[in-house]
């Protein structure tokens, strides 16, 4: 669920920073006793931005909105929380979640342009998977050049196609327009990571009108799929809200996988849990992988954490494979169980 728009930059980082990719996810001065966590769906924001207010993580609703009023970019219903949660003060947002990131022994996925992931691979090393996609912001049509993003992939340390939002744009992932990217993938053996289902906080209509919830049907994936069948699908929110085609992509597609992102934190904890039983329930407990979306708050990541820690509906062997053991699968890393 991305608010904030994100351009690719035409330069490709190629530096040793870059191109540096420890497999070994634990870095140095994280407590040796916190067990280690991968959370593959992390923005390069270096700043809070243009939202940068308190947040309530998982409210009880979204509010309606009457267009001839200043509507809200947000739909969430105004309430009192505990914990509720803060933006940094100016300038010191990526400073406070490189901190959170090693208190609580993350490495982290993080996606958007050479520029900006390298900022966050200097700030963090150790814990910076890179990750960039060929869209050049949302609901905006760009498309990053073939040899820039095979540069950032065979030469620039890039390691995960995405984030992938063609969902903002109204474009189906098996679109002939974009097929040429996802060969690419495939050809190079990247994953890539999808955006499809939840989006715009309840304000898709005003704040993204390109965007389209149909867009986002896990379905949709299908002719992309059978197209390029080595190619490893990430669906970002886990198709949210559409369950039986999710499952129904899982059951048919070996090769794919769902995060939880956004869904965790921005919808009733009921709902939340609901669907994520129902993930597991239906036998596909081992292509679940935890993510937060993470913008703007720096303890959103912490918060996130923290639901699938206490969700009783899992066992201990389960939430580990959530957030840690099916990413380092996926990604194909280090695939030792971490307790």
């Amino acid at each position: 669920m991305t608010f904030v728009m994100r351009k690719h930059a035409a330069a490709v980082v190629c530096g040793a920073a870059l191109a540096a990719w420890p497999l070994a996810l634990a870095a140095q001065n994280t407590p040796s006793d916190v067990p280690p966590v991968i959370d593959v769906h992390v923005h390069a924001m270096d700043d809070s931005g243009p939202y940068a207010v308190p947040m309530c993580p998982n409210t009880a609703k979204f509010t309606a909105s009457d267009p001839d009023t200043k509507e809200a970019p947000f739909g969430w219903v105004q309430e009192e929380c505990t914990p509720k949660l803060y933006p940094s003060a100016k300038g010191e947002y990526l400073k406070d979640v490189a901190a959170e990131m090693q208190k609580l022994n993350v490495t982290a996925v993080v996606f958007g342009s050479p520029e900006a992931v390298k900022k966050w691979q200097e700030a963090i090393p150790g814990h910076v998977i890179p990750g960039t996609s060929f869209t050049g912001g949302m609901g905006r049509g760009s498309r990053v050049p073939m040899d820039e993003l095979r540069k950032d992939f065979t030469t620039g340390g890039f390691k995960v196609m995405g984030e992938i939002g063609l969902q903002y744009e109204g474009v189906s992932p098996s679109d002939m327009s974009v097929d040429q990217y996802f060969a690419l993938a495939e050809q190079l053996d990247i994953p890539v990571a999808i955006h499809m289902g939840t989006g715009g906080s309840g304000r898709a209509n005003v704040t993204t009108p390109t965007y389209r919830g149909s867009a986002g049907n896990p379905l949709l994936l299908e002719e992309l799929l059978a197209r390029h069948p080595k190619l490893r699908v990430q669906v970002m929110h886990a198709g949210y809200p559409m369950i039986d085609n999710m499952l129904t992509l899982l059951q048919a597609n070996s090769h794919v996988y769902v995060d939880v992102a956004g869904l965790i934190w921005s919808y009733p904890i009921k709902e939340v849990n609901r669907y994520v039983e129902r993930l597991v329930d239906a036998g596909f407990e081992d292509r679940v992988m935890f993510g937060t979306d993470q913008l703007i708050w720096p303890g959103l990541m912490r918060y996130s954490i923290s639901v699938i820690q206490n969700a009783d509906y899992l066992t201990p062997e389960q939430k580990r494979d959530i957030l840690y053991n099916n990413a380092a699968r996926f990604l194909r890393l280090d695939t030792k169980d971490k307790k």
